[in-house]
């Protein structure tokens, strides 16, 4: 028998799916990473494992494709939420899922969408990105994670995202995720994304979040709504004073085994 994966995504914000009820499997960055390449694995922006705690809810155990640990992934828990119905681990409706940033509590719908409570949006100050020559300053927010949203009026599909934009290392001494937005209409953005320990993402679920209330923040409002286009596809947003909600698709397209001579190999 070779170790149970599946492959899903939210929005085109892709990740391997492994299900490990009682927290037996060794997940190494080297094999995170081994399975996260495109070329020489499965091929994912990162992997959610699914482990049982002895108390509380279904644990997402997340890593970014570099092998690092992350807090927190709105696109993640989306996914992670629809394996769990499908798998009859939990109902429709509404359940907790448990993170490195807190217990999320979600809403899985007929529709295959899924709701995330994201907690709040906490906006902590200002700080600046820099992509080649160009500077855009930003909102700094946290939503389990770091982030730092650029509301900018430059095109975001004419930056070239491929290497990591410069920030200012001692305003986010582990690293942080950096959003780059068009206000495109009334409560309507247009989004792309460099996530710390992955690249350019298709999509980022608590970037999104940021985004919001970065554009917010920048009209003087500390509440309201959006939809928000990323290149994988369009989600809403609502950000209230003490939390706030995402809501988007989430799909599972494959499951199979990993071979086990691979896996130890690694």
């Amino acid at each position: 028998m070779g170790i149970e994966f599946l492959k899903g995504h939210g929005t085109e914000n892709d990740f391997v799916v492994l299900p490990d009820p009682d927290g037996l499997l060794d997940l190494t960055e080297s094999r995170v990473r081994a399975l996260c390449d495109r070329q020489r694995g499965l091929g994912a922006d990162g992997v959610l494992r699914v482990v049982r705690p002895d108390i509380g809810p279904w644990f997402m155990d997340y890593r970014n494709a570099d092998g690092s640990i992350a807090e927190m992934c709105g696109n993640g828990v989306r996914v992670f939420a629809r394996y769990l119905v499908e798998s009859d681990l939990a109902p429709l409706g509404a359940f907790e899922i448990g993170t490195r940033a807190g217990r999320r509590e979600v809403v899985a719908h007929e529709d295959g969408t899924v709701t995330v409570d994201m907690g709040r949006a906490l906006v902590t100050g200002t700080s600046t990105a820099v992509v080649g020559s160009a500077s855009f300053d930003g909102v700094a927010v946290n939503v389990g994670n770091p982030h730092l949203a650029c509301v900018t009026t430059t095109p975001v599909g004419s930056l070239d995202l491929r290497d990591q934009p410069g920030y200012d290392h001692e305003v986010f001494p582990h690293g942080v995720n950096i959003e780059f937005v068009n206000v495109v209409g009334d409560g309507a953005l247009r989004m792309r994304v460099h996530e710390r320990g992955v690249g350019e993402t298709r999509s980022c679920g608590t970037g999104i979040v940021a985004a919001v209330a970065s554009w917010l923040h920048g009209t003087g409002q500390r509440t309201g709504k959006a939809t928000v286009d990323v290149p994988g596809g369009q989600v809403s947003v609502v950000v209230e004073e003490d939390t706030s909600t995402l809501t988007g698709p989430a799909v599972l397209l494959a499951r199979g085994e990993l071979d086990q001579a691979w896996w130890d190999a690694l």
